[in-house]
Formats: structure tokens, sequence, C-alpha cells
């Protein structure tokens, strides 16, 4: 598995916000938003349901990545995602640096991929609790 993830109800707008803050909160900011749906209605007019790419970065983290292995930026930031379904639920999906990172195959990469996971475990745990504190809804 190469990912993990939870569901929103409300608004895709606002679940976008509330997922930027729960990353702060865990010291991540994002780097890159790529907002697929725009992208793909601007270059093959296709019309698709709300879905953006954050790209979250942890700077202490990241910092002991690249020492620990220079070319490692090439699967940095990780990536968040969140989507609309048919069903109007959002879904934010979080790749997972652990399963991520152990292709790098050195101990101290995959010790820092496990960190990483832990505290975006605790991004999806806090959306888990705001959409319970809401009745069920972001938005």
């Amino acid at each position: 598995m190469y990912g993990f993830s939870t569901t929103l109800t409300g608004s895709f707008n606002e679940a976008c916000n509330t997922v930027v803050e729960k990353l702060k909160d865990e010291g991540f900011g994002v780097l890159t938003e790529i907002d697929v749906a725009a992208t793909l209605k601007a270059k093959l007019n296709i019309d698709t349901r709300p879905y953006r790419i954050l790209g979250a970065c942890n700077p202490p983290l990241a910092h002991q990545a690249l020492t620990a292995d220079p070319d490692i930026g090439l699967l940095l930031p990780c990536n968040v995602v969140v989507r609309e379904e048919e069903n109007g639920e959002i879904t934010v999906a979080f790749m997972d640096p652990e399963a991520v990172l152990g292709i790098v195959n050195k101990p101290e990469v995959s010790e820092l991929g496990r960190q990483v996971r832990a505290k975006l475990e605790n991004v999806r745990q806090a959306l888990v609790e705001t959409r319970a504190d809401q009745g069920g809804n972001i938005g």
C-alpha cells in the first residue's frame, strides 16, 4: 500500500483549507498546489470533479532526508490528494512516506519515513476528529 486516507463531507474548498491547517499543526507547509480539474479543463477541455494535489513538506525532516541522501528530492514532497467523489464526499489521501522512502534502502531514511508517516497519520486523525466535532461536516 502506498497511501492511506479519510473522508470528509461539506465544501471542497473548505476541506482543502482544513487539510492545509491540519498539516501546519504538524509542521508541514504546502510547497505546491496542483488543481488537476482546472488543468484538465484548460488543456483538454474536460470537466471533472474537483481534485487537488498538495505537496506537503516538513522542513526539518526534509533537511535530514536530503542530508542522508541528496537524491531523495526525487521522492519529495509528500503528496496529499483532496478529491470530490461522485457522492459529494471529499476524500483526503496521503502518500505513505514510509513505503516510498523505504525504496532508498538506508536505515536513517527509513526511520525518517516512519516519523513523517506518524505526523501524517496525526493529520488524518485530526481531520477525523474535526469531522466528528462538526457532526460529520467540514464546511
